[in-house]
C-alpha cells in the first residue's frame, strides 16, 4: 500500500495523518530562509481494481503479487511474472496501462524528491536512505553510528508501519528523531519525508539519516531526495539476497555487510556476499561492519564524513 497512489494513510509526528484516499492540499511555511517549494497539492485516486484471487497491484511501482493456489507441487515449470514492457503482470491490465500508472505515480514522487533535494542542497546536508529487509540490524547500526559520531550535527527520520519503538531508541542516543508510521504502506515516499524534514529542520552541513521501512522491494523505486541509498545486508540473511532482490542493490551506492561478527556462527562466506552484490551492481561500494564489535565502523564513518564534506563544500565556496 502506498500513500503516493492513494491506498493507505501515513502518520508523521507533528503532522497527524496524511490521508492517502482524499484529495488534500498542503501550503505550509517551512521556516527556512530559502525556497523549499513543497506547497504540496495533489489528488489521489484509488482505482486499483484489486483481484485478490489471482493477484493485485498496489500501484507503487512494486508490481503485482501473484499466488499459485491451484498449482500442485512439482506441476509444470516455474511461472515468471516479471516479463513484458512493464516488467510485471496484473490481470485485466495491459502492459501499456501498467506503464502509464507507474509512470504517473513515480513522477509525482520524483517532484517531491526534487524539492527535498533542493532544500538539502541549500543546507549542505548529506542525506542517507538506509534500506534493508527487517531484522538486518539497521537501527542497532544507526545507534552505534550516532554514538561514534559524537557531537556531529545530525537528525533521523524513522520509517515503520507501526509504533515509535525505533525512534525512541534513536532518541535515547541523544539524537533528534522523528517517526513516520506508514500504516499499511510498504515504504517511505518523498512526500512523507518532506513533511518530516519540515518538522526536523536539519541544521546546515549536517547528516540526515532516513531509516526506511524494512522491505527489499518497494523502497528501491522511490527517490526520497537523498544523496545515496545504503543497503544493509546481514550475514544471517544469505548471500543470495542481492540476486533475488536485484533492484534494491542496483539502486544502492553502498552496501554494508552487517553482523560480520556472526559470520562463523552462520557459516557465511563474506566473499560470496560481495560477489553477489557486484554481480547485480559492479559499481557498488562494499564495507563489512559489526555494530556489536565495531569492526568496519571507522571506514563507515569516513564514508559519511566524506559525503558530508563534498556536499558542504559548494556552500563554503559561495
Amino acid at each position: 500500500m502506498c500513500t503516493v497512489c492513494g491506498c493507505g494513510t501515513a502518520s508523521v509526528e507533528g503532522h497527524g495523518q496524511a490521508q492517502g484516499h482524499a484529495h488534500h492540499h498542503h501550503d505550509h511555511d517551512h521556516g527556512h530562509d530559502h525556497d523549499h517549494g513543497h506547497g504540496h497539492s495533489h489528488g489521489h485516486g484509488h482505482g486499483h481494481g484489486h483481484d485478490h484471487h489471482h493477484g493485485h497491484d498496489h500501484g507503487c511501482g512494486c508490481g503485482g503479487h501473484h499466488h499459485h493456489h491451484d498449482r500442485a507441487p512439482g506441476a509444470g515449470a516455474d511461472v515468471h511474472y516479471g516479463t513484458g514492457a512493464a516488467g510485471t503482470s496484473v490481470p485485466g491490465m495491459s502492459q501499456s496501462r501498467l506503464i502509464e500508472v507507474e509512470t504517473a505515480i513515480l513522477s509525482k514522487n520524483d517532484e517531491f524528491a526534487r524539492q527535498n533535494r533542493r532544500l538539502l542542497g541549500v543546507l549542505g546536508a548529506f542525506a542517507v536512505n538506509l534500506v534493508s529487509s527487517p531484522g538486518s540490524g539497521k537501527t542497532t547500526l544507526l545507534c552505534r553510528t550516532i554514538r561514534d559520531l559524537h557531537d556531529a550535527p545530525l537528525a533521523v527520520i524513522e520509517g515503520d508501519q507501526q509504533t515509535a519503538l525505533d525512534a525512541e531508541r534513536i532518541r535515547a542516543t541523544g539524537a533528534r528523531a522523528l517517526q513516520v508510521n506508514t500504516g499499511k504502506g510498504c515504504h517511505l515516499d518523498a512526500h512523507m519525508v518532506g513533511h518530516a524534514i519540515d518538522s526536523l529542520r536539519p541544521r546546515p552541513e549536517s547528516l540526515l539519516f532516513i531509516e526506511n521501512v524494512g522491505n527489499l522491494v518497494c523502497p528501491a523505486a522511490f527517490d526520497l531526495g537523498e544523496d545515496a541509498k545504503v543497503a544493509i545486508l546481514s550475514v544471517t540473511e544469505g548471500e543470495d539476497k542481492p540476486l533475488k532482490y536485484p533492484d534494491m542493490f542496483t539502486a544502492a551506492k553502498l552496501a554494508l555487510i552487517n553482523k560480520v561478527d556472526l559470520a562463523s556462527a552462520c557459516d557465511a562466506d563474506l566473499d560470496a556476499y560481495e560477489a553477489a552484490l557486484r554481480r547485480v551492481n559492479p559499481a557498488i561500494e562494499i564495507l563489512r561492519v559489526s555494530a556489536r564489535t565495531g569492526e568496519g565502523m571507522a571506514q563507515w564513518l569516513d564514508w559519511l564524513r566524506a559525503g558530508l564534506a563534498a556536499k558542504a563544500r559548494p556552500q563554503a565556496a559561495e
